[in-house]
């Protein structure tokens, strides 16, 4: 009998409890029931539940904004957090979840129950949108988040996948596209230079590059950013396609009989260009005394033991797929450019001893002195010389301005280097006296020449100095007073003249200064190269100046026995 009450009593129990929970499950899917089918929550909550009292949101809607991989916390609090009555969230139509039980199957959302906020691990763009918090209340309320995913930079597109050839000339244009949230920007730089505009960036989706060169090529890098994780870049091999360039290292070549000569030219091209060298019309072919070589873009012609027929013009061709280049080079016996060496400012009011060096395989001949009073107006110093390269073979005399007239209308009449005469000059020179104690001389004058217009001297080189390094010096007189000069010089050898060298300037004192004494400076490639002796005075009359100028031109002739040309 005791074990069939047992039986009965716990059957019974077992009963009610089952009631009770299908009761309330039943309740539960009624409720979702309506709510999914728009019935509003105060509606259910009053088939539900009948819950008389009616809590309100401490939560208010807000947006949010979270990044790709972020755990999204989304709040519900209300103001009785322990009440009977029912919570429920929704994206849209779908129900994620009804007071405590989880709807949704997506495994990565999660309420946490006391507050009921709703947690989504592990955040995708797919995850935006608006999320709404209601509540079971006789009048529906709710609150709704709007969630924004932030969504790092991705290279989506560049031109030609990263790589792209072009002909010199062409115009190019790079494309670099990205996706992101925010848009991310592009940036344009260029690996290790700047881009070709001359800029270090650029800021747009597309760079244009105009009229394209070698010096143009190389890795283009477009960059997305929208501040948000880690930018995103990729690459563009900018390769170009073009004929042969070459540049030479030196257009003129200085050497002499017996030396060494080094032609260089340094050639670029896409691809790699096949350089030969020519002598005038002739191509040169390795020999005992020519050397073709080339290492990289560096292609060399070395000439030893250099003869006389060697001094000509040179040229270097590349030629490749894409076109063929000629570069001239010119091998000369002739002197260099002279440079002047004395110091700008003379010591005496109406003359200036100027003295100059020239770098020369062959002994100096003569040099060739012009000089003129600066225009106040200025002007370029070279518009009024002429080619003075010609020689009259008939009189044995260098025609060296003549009487010509420029395509200016300057009239190149050589001067007497005097203003007036000097009757205190034992020498009778008509400008000065050299180093070597050789008076120089002018050409013939016709007409007269205003104070601003050339004058010239011819300098014979006497003796002939066999050292590399050669000078002279010369005194200038019949000068004014506190006034600028400019001058230029010419040298020549048995191989021609030498170019012009750069413009100088002197000027001379307002007054003549006291006599300081003899220095002596040495020029050239060599202990026993050129002596410039130099005077720091002014004579108190003019018997003791050229007295001192006699003197110093004995001591020169006999130390140009021994030694290169000497200059005072």
């Amino acid at each position: 009998m005791n074990i069939l009450n047992n039986t009965t009593s716990m059957m019974t129990r077992l009963v009610s409890s089952t009631t009770s929970h299908l009761l309330m499950t039943l309740h539960l899917f009624a409720w979702i029931f309506l709510l999914s089918n728009n019935v509003g929550l105060g509606h259910a909550v009053t088939q539900v539940l009948q819950h008389k009292e009616e809590p309100r949101f401490i939560s208010q809607s807000a947006a949010f904004k979270f990044a790709v991989g972020d755990t999204i916390i989304l709040p519900c609090e209300v103001t009785q957090p322990g009440g009977t009555f029912l919570r429920a969230w929704k994206r849209g139509i779908a129900i994620l979840t009804a007071s405590d039980v989880k709807v949704t199957p997506d495994p990565r959302v999660r309420l946490i129950p006391n507050r009921y906020t709703l947690q989504i691990n592990n955040a995708s763009p797919a995850d935006g949108g608006d999320y709404i918090c209601q509540l079971a209340t006789i009048e529906p309320r709710e609150i709704t988040h709007h969630v924004e995913i932030l969504v790092p930079p991705k290279i989506e597109h560049v031109t030609s996948g990263g790589h792209l050839q072009v002909r010199k000339g062409s115009p190019v244009r790079l494309e670099c596209s990205a996706k992101g949230n925010p848009m991310p920007n592009i940036t344009w730089t260029r690996k290790n230079n700047l881009l070709p505009n001359g800029e270090e960036k650029y800021v747009n989706t597309v760079y244009t590059i105009e009229n394209m060169d070698r010096h143009k090529g190389g890795i283009y890098i477009c960059t997305a950013s929208n501040g948000v994780g880690q930018t995103a870049s990729s690459q563009i091999n900018l390769h170009v396609l073009y004929p042969p360039e070459i540049n030479v290292e030196s257009p003129v070549v200085y050497s002499g009989e017996g030396q060494e000569a080094v032609l260089v030219c340094i050639v670029h091209g896409e691809s790699q260009p096949e350089v030969t060298w020519y002598k005038d019309t002739m191509q040169i072919d390795q020999t005992e005394r020519y050397t073709l070589e080339s290492r990289g873009a560096r292609n060399t012609l070395l000439i030893r033991r250099v003869h006389a027929q060697d001094f000509g013009n040179y040229s270097c061709v590349a030629d490749n797929q894409l076109g063929k280049t000629r570069k001239m080079i010119t091998l000369t016996g002739k002197p260099r450019a002279g440079i002047f060496r004395s110091t700008p400012l003379s010591q005496w009011k109406d003359k200036y001893n100027i003295s100059w060096t020239v770098d020369s395989y062959a002994p100096i001949e003569e040099y060739r002195l012009f000089y003129k009073m600066v225009d106040d107006l200025g002007g370029e110093t070279n518009k009024h010389l002429v080619d003075t390269h010609y020689f009259d073979k008939n009189t044995g005399a260098t025609n060296y301005l003549g009487v010509k007239q420029s395509s200016t209308g300057f009239n190149f009449n050589a001067l007497d280097i005097h203003d007036k005469h000097d009757y205190n000059n034992p020498y009778g020179s008509v400008g000065g006296i050299s180093s070597s104690g050789y008076s120089g001389y002018s050409s013939n004058t016709y007409g007269s020449l205003s104070r601003t217009d050339w004058r010239d001297i011819v300098l014979p080189a006497i003796p002939f100095s066999h050292h590399y390094t050669q000078g002279m010096s010369y005194f200038i007189r019949g000068l004014e007073p506190d006034q600028q000069y400019e001058a230029k010089v010419q040298s020549r050898n048995r191989y021609g003249w030498s170019d012009f060298s750069e413009r100088f300037v002197f000027s001379t004192s307002h007054t003549d200064t006291e006599i300081l004494g003899l220095g002596v400076t040495h020029y050239g490639s060599s202990s026993s190269d050129s002596i410039i002796f130099s005077s720091n005075s002014s004579a108190t009359n003019t018997i003791m100046k050229y007295f001192i100028v006699v003197i110093i031109s004995l001591i020169n002739l006999i130390l140009f026995r021994s030694s290169d040309s000497i200059i005072v």
